[in-house]
């Protein structure tokens, strides 16, 4: 083999450091001239500088390609005349092993790569998942563009809800708070001691604790029976409390209930504020949502608009409503026996036939000078262990499975606890106020009712599917209802009106956002319930007669003769 020789020159060596020696210019001189130099831009890329395999491309498509016509910065090409050895004697040469090394089938490489390196499937895998995604695309179009013909409609915004009262614009704003305020109180009130206890109350049937699906009840109506919602001012033993300066505050639980779980409401509410001397009234106004029971406030499914539809938030109201006051009545046994109070029942007149309730006015402390009074309300009373306690009755009601997802037929029996989570997502602020009422009545058992109607188009015919029994204190854990933070809201809010003057005020829910304002009304705002008398005879305007209307039409004539002459003339 012939070896390719060059002289490189000599090459100084630098005793006093790393590099090369500074170089005199007498050495310039000496420069090796042989050594092939080529300039380069910094812009340039420099992919090689000596290019060993050109010789081993085909000569062919050396001439065909003009890429492979490139100039390298060296290019040491050698021939066969001048190595001494063909050119070809590489094609002789192989691995061993030539396949590729194992590549993992996974890994970050392959999960992003997947999509270019491999085809695509098709397998029954790949089908079945379409399939369940169409379906629930299916599922989701008919339940927000479904209409009553069942006929798909373009997709409807959400609702955009509406303030519980006409703000008007006399109203003086003073204040608004952020429920985000409200999650920060806390107080902490002492046991509040019974004032007086009216009313009558039958016993439990507990029967209706073995219900199920399967062994359904149909609900009854009990229009014999008379059901009170009764405001704050409007009660007479409120007011008899108010003039014994028995407390400085006067309200109902439903009131309570309803500031206490402010944070938790979606829908609009409002809340009378009468400030008398140095008492404090909370009042609700005549046909108050108060007396309505929301459903599927706090669910994201939205509910249709249109207020006669069946399933509209209104419609529900007044059905869950109807439902919860026959349900109260139903699931007790009627056979006279009924446990009696200090007094009868302050709202019915004698004779009439009333719903079975039971009202405890309790007193809490609020500060040293500061009580609150509140009336209370039970339905029901059971004997344990020979002692008597006080029940609450509340039913929940299904109007369609497909706004919830949860058939109640189908899971109660096996997934209660999955009904009742869908419940206390759709109707958290609901189920608290309902907690908060039974907490404030020192009921012993909160009862649970959940009916159904028997067809989802049918809201007039319902049954009774379940009834489920809670403890009041056990239930607020389990949703996360801290009775500390609920008086804490109450607390600020009495603080909050007690600076005010005298006079009436209005507390309400802002329609669209987390928050609450007050505003200073006339006194004669909301009292509209009044009945004209008839004025006497002769105040009375009596019609005109016959002269009297022949002069009013020739009066007339003339004024409508003159306005054409007028209008002729311009």
């Amino acid at each position: 083999m012939v070896g390719v020789v060059f002289d490189i020159g000599s090459v100084p060596f630098n005793e006093d450091g790393w590099g090369p020696p500074e170089t005199p210019s007498s050495l310039l001189s000496n420069h090796p001239t042989n050594v092939p130099f080529a300039p380069f831009n910094r812009s340039d890329k420099l992919g090689r500088i000596a290019d060993w395999t050109r010789n081993n491309y085909n000569n062919q498509s050396r001439s065909n390609n003009p890429r492979n016509q490139t100039d390298s910065a060296f290019d040491f090409s050698l021939d066969e005349s001048s190595t001494g050895f063909s050119i070809d004697d590489d094609s002789s040469f192989r691995l061993v092993d030539g396949k590729p090394p194992p590549r993992p089938k996974f890994g970050p490489k392959w999960r992003f790569q997947q999509q270019r390196q491999l085809p695509q499937r098709r397998d029954e895998e790949v089908e079945a998942k379409k399939r369940e995604q169409e379906k629930e695309r299916l599922r989701r179009d008919r339940l927000y563009n479904m209409n009553r013909s069942g006929a798909n409609q373009p997709r409807r915004e959400a609702a955009v809800f509406k303030s519980s009262v006409d703000i008007q614009p006399e109203w003086t704003m003073l204040d608004q708070i952020p429920f985000s305020t409200f999650s920060k109180l806390s107080f902490t009130v002492p046991e509040p001691e019974d004032l007086l206890i009216c009313g009558g109350l039958e016993y439990y049937d507990k029967s209706y604790d073995r219900i199920n699906p399967k062994n359904e009840k149909r609900l009854e109506r009990f229009k014999n029976r008379n059901f009170f919602k009764v405001t704050t001012t409007d009660d007479p033993i409120i007011r008899r409390l108010a003039n014994e300066d028995k407390a400085t505050v006067f309200a109902t639980d439903s009131i309570l209930s309803t500031l206490m779980c402010a944070p938790r409401s979606v829908y609009s509410w409002d809340i009378v504020v009468q400030r008398v001397g140095n008492k404090l009234f909370l009042d609700k106004r005549d046909g108050s949502q108060l007396d309505l029971l929301s459903v599927n406030e706090t669910s994201q499914e939205p509910l249709p608009e249109a207020k006669e539809d069946i399933n509209s938030a209104y419609s529900l109201s007044v059905e869950a409503a109807y439902i919860n006051q026959n349900f109260s009545q139903q699931v007790l046994v009627r056979d006279g026996n009924k446990v009696t109070f200090e007094e009868p029942n302050p709202f019915a007149s004698e004779g009439e036939e009333v719903a079975s309730a039971a009202y405890r006015y309790r007193r809490w402390k609020l500060d040293n000078d500061m009580y609150l009074v509140a009336r209370c309300e039970v339905q029901s009373s059971t004997e344990v262990k020979g002692q008597q306690s006080f029940m609450t009755l509340n039913a929940l009601n299904e109007f369609d499975p497909k706004y919830s997802g949860v058939d109640w037929r189908k899971k109660l029996e096996t997934q209660r606890g999955a009904v009742l989570a869908t419940e206390l997502k759709n109707n958290a602020n609901k189920l608290a106020k309902w907690t908060a009422q039974a907490l404030l009545a020192s009921a012993d058992v909160m009862k649970l009712g959940y009916v159904s109607r028997v067809h989802p188009r049918d809201h007039f015919n319902h049954v009774i599917l379940a009834v489920v029994g809670y403890k009041p204190r056990e239930f607020a854990m389990q949703i996360n209802l801290n009775t500390a933070n609920m008086w804490g809201i109450v607390k600020s809010i009495v603080d909050l009106c007690m600076k005010l003057n005298e006079g009436k005020y209005v507390l309400v829910k802002d329609p669209s956002k987390p928050q609450v304002r007050i505003y200073e009304v006339p006194a004669d705002a909301f009292e509209n319930d009044y009945v004209e008398e008839p004025l006497p005879e002769d105040e009375q305007v009596q019609p005109p007669t016959e002269e009297e209307a022949n002069a009013a039409e020739a009066a007339v004539a003339a004024s409508n003769a003159e306005e054409k002459e007028v209008v002729a003339e311009l």
